[in-house]
């Protein structure tokens, strides 16, 4: 049986045409996309271009083992799509970087770019450039999303005032209880393991959420939670100059991270609070307006909660049930 041909055995041009032919589409802006020495695109009449960037590095921040191609390319684009989610955004265009080993299988790039074209058509975004290098090691994946927004309706991490509530989407701590079992520290077989882990490997980036927010120019700062609720609440507070409340029996937990944390006797607060990756979107509305808010969001399928108030006094705290009082620190990720 013949091994399976790699990029070695192509070489990079083969590589470059294939990726070319896949992603060559007709797309909103697009005067010039793959083929030339840049892509050549056309913003729309009024807005703002919104720009952001992010890297997913084979062994810092994903095992291949314990992902597929498809996922992986899906992965990349949907962490970047939260970015442009947060500012309440229309996700538009992305450049993809890759550098590989050069015994990586070619299905395996053919499998990652069809994750990347699947969550692309998912969500309107066109591919219209990137590069091709060699890795001695392991894989590299970097990635840049250009969207648009309107200048009166993008949503910045400042803008919070004292007495603010403090919202999330969705559920937290989901992505980190799935990765506490795809690395053997939970058991797989609970029901809704698999849910977990699936949170993990692909978050689902509140693009239309985010509009919807930001359309109604109810919310006064938003940011995604990449680095865990206690961490990023932590970013706004300080871009704002402010404190925080967070209650702690108002946290959206899944019932699929319950049934874990009972199994395991942890408490799902830490995966909560610290854990990271859930990629839903944190902001801050006065408490006037949230039904209205959280109205407008359930309209597109999407739970709010609210879970806290932003203070006038520094520090962030969580409140038990029972009244006490306890600092609330970030554990933030660090590269170096």
């Amino acid at each position: 049986m013949s091994s399976p041909l790699t990029i070695a055995d192509v070489g990079e041009f083969e590589v470059i045409a294939r990726l070319k032919q896949r992603f060559a589409r007709s797309g909103v802006g697009i005067v010039r996309g793959i083929g030339d020495d840049t892509a050549v695109l056309r913003p729309s009449p009024g807005y703002l271009v919104l720009a952001t960037t992010d890297a997913a590095v084979e062994g810092v921040h994903f095992l291949r083992a314990s992902t597929t191609p498809r996922l992986l390319g899906q992965r990349v684009l949907a962490v970047n799509l939260s970015d442009i989610a947060a500012m309440g955004g229309i996700p538009r265009w992305a450049l993809v970087s890759l550098s590989l080993p050069e015994t990586t299988p070619l299905d395996f790039i053919d499998d990652l770019a069809a994750g990347l074209g699947e969550e692309a058509a998912r969500f309107g975004v066109g591919i219209v450039g990137g590069n091709l290098a060699r890795s001695p090691e392991r894989l590299v994946l970097d990635l840049t999303l250009l969207g648009e927004g309107e200048p009166d309706r993008v949503v910045y991490r400042t803008g919070a005032r004292a007495g603010d509530r403090v919202l999330v989407t969705g559920t937290l701590g989901d992505a980190a209880a799935g990765l506490a079992v795809l690395l053997g520290d939970a058991p797989s077989g609970l029901p809704g393991a698999d849910e977990l882990i699936g949170r993990q490997r692909l978050p689902t980036p509140r693009v239309e959420a985010g509009r919807v927010i930001a359309r109604s120019g109810l919310a006064t700062a938003m940011i995604d939670v990449s680095d865990g609720l206690a961490s990023d609440l932590g970013h706004l507070c300080e871009d704002n100059g402010l404190g925080a409340t967070v209650f702690a029996d108002q946290l959206p937990l899944s019932a699929a991270i319950q049934t874990l944390a009972a199994t395991v006797g942890r408490d799902p607060l830490d995966w909560a609070l610290h854990g990271g990756e859930d990629y839903e979107l944190l902001l801050t509305a006065p408490s006037e307006r949230v039904a209205q808010l959280t109205a407008a969001v359930q309209a597109v399928g999407v739970r709010l909660t609210d879970v806290g108030e932003m203070t006038e006094r520094a520090g962030i705290w969580l409140q038990r049930p029972g009244g006490q009082r306890e600092p609330l620190r970030g554990t933030l990720w660090r590269h170096f």
